[in-house]
């Protein structure tokens, strides 16, 4: 299993002592993110189900009126969103991009299939819930929508369900296509979390919620749970 350690968490390490070009490719990656962030959540798994050390920064979305929008920050990520990696010297912003960037340069399990078939239908699942659900409920939307909040996003998430219900009743084994732990696996296990915040039903998707609890069982989702991260709020730990 990967160990996380926190870069700068403990030693009150600033944005503005960060560079790029202090990082070799020998160093440990680094994940700037946020502990209830899906898309950072996303990227813990990956790095967890790879065997990857790396140090994490955390990046408050709320405090301060959110450290993502500082420059300090767009320097790093100019979309000043989470997360963002540090990897080989370089970084690398967007999730999935972080993680099949991983999948390429790093060894350990396969996150997507050597089937193409099967490849094909794990980057389908992947961009319905990372382009057809979690942008539709997340922290800026969510902003900018005002009163009605948390209907909106419990709207949106039950009709992206619907439709990933139904595809998974078709690709699903144990996991989410087949019985081999996929991106699409990486991506539904923080999406799940995130319709449980917004109290959605799931009784009308007990396929999504058979893999998700079958996910849950296995230690790199439990490691990287956002109830035990280092930037976790007392109140919301394990």
């Amino acid at each position: 299993m990967a160990a996380a350690s926190v870069a700068g968490y403990e030693s009150r390490q600033t944005l503005q002592n960060f560079s790029v070009g202090t990082m070799s490719a020998k160093d440990k990656p680094v994940l700037y993110g946020y502990f209830r962030s899906s898309c950072s959540w996303r990227v813990r798994i990956a790095f967890a189900l790879k065997g990857i050390e790396y140090d994490q920064f955390p990046v408050n979305l709320i405090k301060d009126g959110g450290q993502q929008l500082t420059d300090q920050y767009r320097k790093i990520n100019p979309m000043q969103q989470v997360p963002a990696v540090c990897i080989d010297g370089i970084i690398i912003s967007q999730s999935l991009t972080i993680i099949q960037y991983i999948e390429e340069t790093r060894p350990g399990p396969h996150l997507l299939p050597q089937n193409p078939k099967k490849r094909a239908q794990v980057r389908m699942i992947c961009d319905l819930i990372t382009s057809g659900i979690q942008p539709l409920q997340n922290l800026h939307v969510l902003q900018k929508v005002g009163g009605g909040k948390a209907e909106w996003a419990k709207h949106f998430i039950e009709r992206g369900f619907q439709a990933l219900e139904q595809i998974l009743v078709q690709s699903a084994g144990q996991y989410c296509v087949g019985d081999e732990i996929s991106m699409a696996d990486i991506c539904l296990v923080p999406q799940v979390y995130n319709a449980a915040r917004f109290k959605v039903d799931m009784t009308p998707f007990p396929t999504i919620k058979k893999i998700n609890d079958t996910l849950l069982e296995v230690e790199a989702f439990k490691a990287s749970h956002p109830s035990c991260q280092p930037d976790t709020p007392p109140d919301l730990q394990s």
